[in-house]
């Protein structure tokens, strides 16, 4: 389908908009919408819809005269198959048939609520708001087929697409009733009953990708496929530095490449940099072949600014030496200098996490028409409302003449939720009159990324006669996100000291937690897991080293650290919770504790002969709500090669909506750990990202990564918690672990490229 044809389409679900549109109420988030649509649509197979009543009780669902029901996927897909799962949540409340059911990918707009796709909360956020748009569309639809029969609703149930008088037998189509439900109130909330559990047909037991069969058949329509008449494609020279700014440009030579039709400058950001395009030079021509072309012979002198002075090895001293001093507190108990100085029995040890990029498969990429004072944008984003906001204060129009197609993407990990090649893409066109696609390479996706932070952390306790803590501090120093939004910010913000820092669940009389000051000279970002990725290593390794030293078994260990079931208490500290209740989502240790002893017992721990140079390591975590314990298998030849034959993985998170999908989210955190673990680095001179593709910035192959992943869901009546995430934070200190038990070498710095494990080192 072309994009113009995605537009009519989109437009007519995302409105449901137009003569008679009737806006209900605050009873449901984000909105609800009532309408019976009488015109033409035309349909993907080129059907017209012609007078045909449509019944779409919310902003989520509708329902066509021929039985067709409509769904829209609010949500980003790029691999999660979130575009699936909430649909599919929504069809089991209507008891739609899901062969019958088709998806609309939602355009960026505020009635959706919230369509941020990161921080692994999609169907946390969500899983109440779409079973109360099915379920009242269900009510709806028995109202209507019982004022037809005329009998009591209560006599009335559905069955797959239909609904059915129970005594007599009578059915009624979905399509049948449309018309007649359209011209209904819409009910309230109290007046709408749910599925019970036991009635569900979908949730729980799963469903393929929606788009699977477009998915494998090349069909399937990514950023890099959006395609308009007219358009020019761009590469764009971003300034080398962050920050820095043109001092002189030729642009003759890059002119003359066949195909080349003119070069733009772009304004540099003005700080902090947020979302706003990195500025430079764009080429702009017929093809992507031409403007890199073209691009290649720019000549441009550049005045890097403050940030040249950035190195990162220097940088990483700078952040060592502040994690070795007293800092800010934030969380403490007890009486931490009482305990220290009551003992010489300490331990202590220092930790370090590089920044990070993300690296996704499909580098950044937009295609932006401004045209009659709006932009329509098609891009694979995490967050189309975030593209509304930049993209309007870029141009000084409207958000609501801001239209944000998205199509799939090809990964995001937190990348794309960052829009500022959208926004590129919107000036240049504004600039030229034209459609423009704005294309990243992939040296431009990994040296001009929002990296993950570069953390050292130092973490010391004292221990009693069997080696068991009773005083505990940990000192955390990163440039904070915080820094993309505001230049003076130095410290961590509370949601992401939150994760695994501030909430360390070990059962300790008395616990200092810290985080000292650091300056950003890039942009920091968040990316898959966040700030867990750095804490959880510290944490978990620092636990492990402990084990080892008191010479106990470090599962039995990290169970004994856990201590006893209980609730954690965060009276008095700042701690967000992961934006959810903790009356709702309590911090619950004996979840944790569960499955630590289910990943010792499904993996065979203190069971299994493992060979020369082989060993198993242990790290248990909770991230994003979810409680997650993993065991590592790896062997570790002479020479230093590393192989990791198995993974065994036990997963809390609440209710699982789609099985099958959260155990591939789980198998892919493996691979991505692994990825982090041996070779994620980003390092800097003078300000200049060193790393430029995958052969300075390699990624896990398939020979590299796990063999086997085995991932166990605990059955769970808590609601349903994140699942993209929590299984990366600790999967790398359990392949850590295992390497000293191998090995005898401890990890205390990643990547692990950085540690020769070879027996002549």
């Amino acid at each position: 389908m072309s994009a113009i044809e995605n537009v009519s389409r989109r437009w007519f679900l995302k409105g449901l908009a137009g003569a008679g549109a009737l806006v209900l109420g605050a009873h449901y988030a984000p909105g609800i919408l009532l309408r019976s649509e009488s015109g033409n649509m035309r349909t993907d197979d080129g059907r017209t819809d012609a007078d045909n009543a449509t019944f779409n009780p919310n902003v989520f669902v509708g329902v066509e005269t021929n039985g067709t029901v409509w769904i829209v996927a609010h949500r980003s897909e790029m691999g999660t198959v979130i575009r699936t799962t909430l649909p599919m949540v929504l069809a089991d409340e209507l008891d739609a048939d899901w062969k019958r059911v088709k998806i609309d990918q939602a355009i960026g707009d505020p009635q959706y609520g919230d369509q941020n796709t990161d921080g692994s909360h999609s169907v946390r956020s969500f899983f109440d708001v779409v079973r109360l748009s099915g379920a009242t569309a269900r009510v709806m639809l028995i109202q209507a087929a019982a004022q037809r029969w005329g009998v009591p609703a209560s006599e009335c149930r559905t069955e797959l697409h239909l609904v059915v008088h129970s005594s007599s037998g009578r059915r009624l189509g979905y399509g049948e009733l449309a018309t007649a439900a359209s011209k209904l109130p819409v009910p309230k909330k109290d007046e709408v009953q749910l599925k019970s559990k036991s009635a569900w047909r979908y949730v729980g037991k799963g469903m393929t990708s929606y788009d699977l069969s477009e998915l494998v058949t090349g069909k399937a329509v990514y950023g890099m496929d959006a395609h308009l008449d007219g358009m020019l494609f761009a590469s764009i020279e971003h300034p080398p530095v962050l920050g820095g700014k043109i001092k002189t440009v030729d642009n003759a030579d890059a002119l003359k490449v066949s195909g080349v039709s003119q070069t733009i400058v772009i304004d540099p950001f003005k700080p902090p940099p947020a979302f706003q395009p990195l500025g430079g030079v764009a080429v702009l021509a017929n093809s992507t072949w031409a403007a890199f072309q073209g691009r290649k012979k720019l000549k441009i002198e550049w005045d890097n600014g403050p940030n040249e002075t950035y190195d990162s090895d220097q940088y990483k001293k700078e952040l060592q030496e502040t994690a070795r001093k007293p800092a800010k507190l934030i969380r403490g108990q007890g009486d931490v200098d009482q305990a220290f100085g009551s003992t010489a029995n300490t331990f202590e040890g220092e930790y370090y996490v590089p920044l990070l990029a993300h690296a996704p498969m499909e580098p950044m990429v937009a295609l932006a028409e401004f045209k009659d004072g709006k932009v329509h944008a098609w891009a694979p984003t995490q967050n189309p409302q975030a593209v509304q906001a930049i993209v309007s204060s870029e141009l000084g129009i409207s958000k609501a003449d801001v239209i944000c197609h998205v199509t799939l993407l090809g990964g995001g990990f937190g990348r794309k939720s960052k829009p500022d090649y959208v926004a590129e893409a919107a000036v240049l066109s504004h600039k030229v009159g034209r459609p423009v696609k704005v294309v990243w390479t992939r040296e431009d996706d990994i040296q001009f990324d929002y990296y993950n932070a570069v953390a050292a952390m130092y973490m010391k306790a004292a221990l009693d006669s069997n080696g068991k803590p009773v005083a505990w501090l940990q000192r955390s120093v990163f440039p904070p996100i915080t820094s993309i939004f505001d230049v003076n910010a130095v410290y961590g913000d509370p949601p992401h000291l939150a994760q695994g820092w501030t909430d360390m669940p070990y059962d300790i009389p008395n616990l200092r937690i810290e985080n000292g000051p650091a300056k950003a000279h890039v942009r920091i970002g968040w990316l898959r897991s966040v700030a867990n990725i750095y804490h959880g290593f510290a944490v978990q390794t620092f636990s492990d080293e402990l084990a080892h030293r008191a010479g106990r078994d470090p599962a039995e260990y990290l169970l004994e650290l856990i201590g006893p079931p209980r609730t954690i208490d965060f009276k008095g500290v700042d701690y967000p919770n992961y934006g959810a209740s903790l009356e709702t989502y309590p911090w619950e240790t004996g979840r944790l504790r569960r499955v630590t002893e289910m990943v010792i017992e499904k993996s065979g721990w203190g069971k299994r002969k493992l060979g020369k140079g082989a060993g198993l390591g242990i790290a248990a975590h909770r991230s994003f709500l979810t409680y997650v314990a993993t065991v590592v298998e790896v062997e570790v030849s002479d020479d230093g090669d590393i192989r990791i034959p198995r993974v065994d993985t036990v997963v809390d998170a609440g209710l699982v909506v789609n099985p099958e999908v959260t155990k591939a989210q789980f198998e892919g955190a493996a691979v991505f750990g692994t990825s982090v673990a041996r070779s994620g680095e980003i390092t800097a001179k003078k300000g200049v990202i060193e790393q430029t593709n995958f052969d300075s910035y390699p990624v896990a192959r398939i020979n590299e990564a796990p063999y086997q992943t085995n991932v166990y869901l605990v059955e769970s009546d808590a609601p349903p918690a994140g699942v993209g995430e929590p299984g990366v934070p600790p999967f790398i200190p359990a392949l850590c672990n295992a390497i000293y038990v191998a090995t005898g070498k401890r990890i205390r710095e990643l990547p692990l490229s950085r540690t020769n494990l070879g027996k002549q080192s």
